[in-house]
């Protein structure tokens, strides 16, 4: 078994002087059902990667209000580095997106996150066309939150069918679905977005998939459209890295997932 230095395509970290109440808080809407394997901040973010063997991450920040983008795009520009990659954040609901995405694309970051659940809108909403719309224009890579949430367990804002009809209606987007696709929803990734030029980034899918499911999404879907991901501070690096590299694919498909596709959609 021949093993990859790996890109993390899902991480998450916050300021060091909002770190501790952002974990708190987020570790009670889970329910207590996962609890951080370290404290939010960036240091601890690249002592697990240096644990794990991981070279570089991508950070995903959320803006859960309008009034948040603009101190994200500040921080991420502020941060990034060769093992760094922040992705900023836009609020559906911000004024001048244009904007605020052109500012983003002129610090040199690479993508954007929406989470639909904390930003509350809904993936294929036409409301929020413009944004994508915009997004695409500009050649940023767009990172959506997929499938379920476990602090909205019966909210289907954003199921892998309504990411299929974002990528129909803007085909040059380049849209990650986080999750395999769609947390606990793997059964739809299968019959929608597997086949598509969608990237899925793999955080809590090898352990939680069915193995039969897992097995079926990785067969039909494109080896370069896999990106590997951990979902940080919320599953461990190492442990998640430890099972692709265990997994009996071969090595050039492991490698695509693990590393060189993250490296030519990041245009490192």
């Amino acid at each position: 078994m021949k093993n990859f230095k790996a890109i993390d395509f899902h991480t998450h970290a916050f300021p060091d002087e909002l770190a501790g109440k952002a974990m708190h808080s987020l570790e009670e809407e889970a329910g207590g059902g996962y609890q951080a394997h370290g404290d939010g901040t960036i240091g601890s973010l690249l002592k697990s990667m240096d644990r794990a063997g991981i070279e570089r991450s991508v950070i995903a920040s959320i803006a859960t209000r309008p009034g948040q983008v603009d101190n994200i795009i500040k921080w991420s520009t502020r941060i990034q580095s060769r093992r760094i990659i922040p992705f900023a954040s836009i609020h559906p609901t911000s004024r001048d997106i244009p904007g605020r995405i052109e500012r983003i694309k002129d610090a040199g970051l690479k993508g954007i996150k929406l989470q639909p659940f904390y930003q509350n809108f809904t993936i294929d909403d036409p409301a929020v066309f413009p944004l994508y719309e915009a997004i695409a224009a500009s050649g940023l890579i767009l990172l959506f939150h997929a499938g379920f949430d476990l602090a909205f367990p019966d909210d289907l804002c954003s199921r892998p069918a309504r990411i299929l009809k974002v990528h129909l209606a803007f085909p040059k987007l380049k849209i990650v679905a986080a999750h395999l696709g769609g947390y606990r929803a793997w059964e739809e990734v299968s019959e929608t977005l597997a086949g598509r030029p969608v990237y899925l980034e793999t955080s809590f899918s090898i352990r939680e998939a069915e193995p039969a499911l897992l097995k079926k999404i990785l067969k039909k879907h494109s080896p370069d459209f896999f990106l590997f991901g951990t979902d940080y501070p919320w599953l461990d690096q190492k442990e998640e890295l430890d099972e692709w590299q265990k997994l009996k694919i071969p090595d050039d498909f492991k490698e695509r997932i693990l590393v060189k596709n993250a490296e030519r959609l990041l245009n490192l």
